[in-house]
């Protein structure tokens, strides 16, 4: 369903762009709207509770944590707010570049967790555990649209900063 979410977005997306509007007017730009729709979803499950069988739930995902990770319980939320952060981050072009860093290393840190799951045959959603090589392809793909994504932001936001961070002037024009 992810991956129907994901693709699905990035061509509706896109599609909506050939038609002439502008905001999805590149496939880098379609990509950070349609991972910023996946995140909202897959989000989503972080905060549903466990008597909510029709999809993956709170409790589904605090199962996926590696016992050496503390607060099972607390990092499951965390996660998801972080989730929903990056896809606001994502949509707004002056964020989207680090918006998509940030998930980037968002997705390599949840890469122990879907390690330990498939390592130690954890139930997803009662649905039969997921073997570690989908798990790992799945982390990349969504890595590699992460990066994707920082094609199309407005880097003028992070020009500021970073001259201010450096003591200089932050009176720079927008550029796209």
């Amino acid at each position: 369903m992810v991956y129907l979410v994901l693709a699905g977005g990035l061509l509706g997306f896109r599609l909506l762009g050939a038609l002439g509007v502008r905001r999805f007017g590149g496939w880098s730009a379609s990509a950070a709207h349609a991972l910023a729709l996946m995140l909202v979803m897959t989000a989503s499950a972080h905060f549903v509770p466990a008597s909510v069988t029709a999809m993956p739930n709170h409790a589904d995902l605090v199962r996926m944590v590696p016992p050496f990770v503390p607060f099972a319980d607390v990092m499951v939320y965390l996660t998801g707010v972080l989730e929903l952060l990056g896809a606001v981050g994502l949509v707004i072009p002056a964020t989207r570049q680090v918006a998509g860093i940030a998930l980037v290393v968002l997705f390599v840190l949840l890469l122990p967790a879907n390690i330990y799951a498939a390592v130690d045959h954890v139930p997803f959603h009662g649905a039969k555990p997921t073997s570690l090589w989908p798990r790992i392809v799945e982390q990349i793909l969504y890595i590699a649209v992460a990066l994707w994504t920082t094609r199309s932001a407005d880097r003028t936001a992070l020009r500021r900063l970073t001259q201010r961070l450096r003591g200089g002037s932050a009176d720079l024009a927008p550029t796209h």
